[in-house]
């Protein structure tokens, strides 16, 4: 059975504005900014910003449950802490639709499946490739690791700067925004959730409320 999530991004596609339509899109923003898309050098931009919105926002045309697919359960046993930090991503604030990156940092306890470390990152990127906000980014890489491996426990932190705060409105760059998303034993046992945030050395979360 196909998830929501694939059902919802068919839909978007049936109603999708064709390339010739969100090139005249880029044109007519070109103008409004005060210059001329005619000209030698913004001639190919509308092109060339289709084509970049192709590779900035390609999570739409993925589903991330499809990422998780294959799975392992031959591990001798292992059920202790599996973590992969510092996953790097680059996103698009949905507010101001101007980018916001930093780093990923995902740890679960599996239950009796685990996955591929390279999957973990294709994840973050599933979600980061879309319009996005950095709370639901955590929130939907956690939810998603945790409906389909159906772990002990997941822990997900993300850390961010974003372009919408260093370049426009109070202009504050190096700002560095923190989000965190616990699920399971990460939420429930203080130790399992001391031993995460050790091993990225975040010691504010470290007695995070339960």
């Amino acid at each position: 059975m196909k998830s929501v999530e694939t059902k919802s991004v068919k839909q978007k596609s049936a109603t999708k504005p064709t390339r010739e339509q969100a090139e005249d899109a880029v044109r007519t923003l070109i103008r409004w900014a005060g210059d001329d898309p005619k000209r030698e050098g913004l001639h190919d931009t509308p092109a060339r910003v289709a084509r970049s919105y192709e590779e900035f926002f390609k999570g739409y045309d993925q589903n991330a449950e499809d990422i998780l697919s294959r799975r392992f359960k031959d591990v001798e046993g292992y059920d202790e802490m599996i973590v992969l930090r510092d996953i790097a991503f680059s996103s698009y604030c949905e507010h101001h639709m101007v980018p916001f990156t930093g780093r990923v940092h995902i740890a679960y306890i599996p239950g009796t499946q685990v996955v591929g470390i390279s999957k973990l990152a294709r994840l973050v990127d599933v979600y980061a490739k879309r319009l996005q906000i950095q709370e639901k980014l955590t929130a939907q890489i956690a939810k998603t690791l945790n409906d389909v491996l159906q772990p002990k426990g997941v822990g997900v932190v993300v850390e961010a700067s974003h372009m919408c705060m260093a370049t426009r409105g109070v202009h504050k760059p190096g700002a560095v925004m923190q989000t965190s998303q616990l699920l399971g034993r990460f939420r429930s046992d203080p130790r399992t959730r001391q031993e995460f945030f050790s091993l990225l050395n975040v010691s504010q979360y470290q007695n995070a409320p339960r």
